[in-house]
């Protein structure tokens, strides 16, 4: 079985790519400026906006199994566009195809958010990955919409690096207490991707962790996790800032949970564990 990452090179990709060579899947991915690290892979340059390209890449590729973890911001003929464009190639070559998604689709406004609830987003990124979403379902029905929240691992992360500048004094900023999300463990979230990649799965479904946290509080956990001091963290309030986009998003995976073998670990056990 072939495996295409899109986005090999990103945090998630890499994850993906090391999971999918382990299980033994012969594993090709794809970068946007330069490959990544990853020499199991067959790497591949891939402009989502081109769609030339795109179809050039599912064809030589012929994958089996497509997961989409690229990340194009705000970009709307990236984020928006490139992942239909990706789908309608998906559909003519008969590759399953999981496409990663992200809370960043929902205001907010009910907090709470499981499968059935309807995007409603207040920032460009968030309107631009919730139009991905409908195209994508529109022109390959079979695929799988994958939403996700703040994606955690080992030190890795955009987070990790942030609590460990602010508790080292080497940047500005400030962790809110008002901005509450559910993290998933990057290992966690690549399994849970693979395994509906080999299923039958369709549709829309939540991947995150069952813990609902600030990212001050999640900021604390990872310090003591990695032997930091907590008390060095800043914090603040996402309200009083100028940053557009919702405070509380909590992610309900237990419909797609029940389905899966992978455990989505919430934030407090997966940082308990010594690094």
């Amino acid at each position: 079985m072939t495996v295409l990452v899109i986005g090999g090179s990103g945090f998630l990709g890499t994850e993906l790519i090391r999971q999918a060579a382990t299980a033994g899947h012969a594993t090709a991915a794809t970068f946007a400026t330069r490959p990544g690290t990853a020499s199991h892979a067959a790497w591949y340059p891939l402009d989502l906006r081109d769609p030339g390209r795109v179809e050039a890449v599912m064809a030589e590729v012929g994958a089996n199994l497509v997961v989409n973890a690229s990340s194009g911001d705000a970009d709307w003929a990236v984020t928006a566009q490139g992942p239909v464009r990706l789908a309608m190639a998906a559909a003519k070559y008969g590759s399953r195809l999981v496409h990663v998604s992200s809370d960043a689709v929902f205001s907010g406004a009910r907090v709470h958010y499981d499968e059935s609830c309807l995007p409603d987003p207040v920032t460009p990124y968030g309107a631009a990955k919730a139009a991905a979403e409908t195209g994508i379902l529109l022109v390959h029905p079979q695929a799988v919409v994958a939403r996700t929240s703040l994606i955690i691992g080992d030190g890795d992360s955009e987070h990790e690096r942030l609590v460990h500048e602010l508790a080292a004094g080497t940047r500005d900023g400030a962790l809110f207490t008002d901005d509450i999300r559910c993290p998933v463990h990057v290992a966690d979230l690549a399994a849970a991707l693979l395994e509906l990649a080999c299923g039958d799965a369709a549709g829309v479904h939540h991947l995150a962790g069952p813990d609902a946290v600030s990212r001050h509080e999640l900021g604390i956990l990872v310090a003591r996790h990695d032997g930091l001091d907590a008390s060095q963290l800043p914090t603040g309030l996402r309200a009083h800032s100028t940053l557009p986009g919702a405070l509380d998003v909590r992610l309900d995976s237990r419909a797609t949970q029940r389905n899966l073998r992978t455990t989505l670990r919430g934030a407090h056990q997966f940082c308990t564990t010594p690094a």
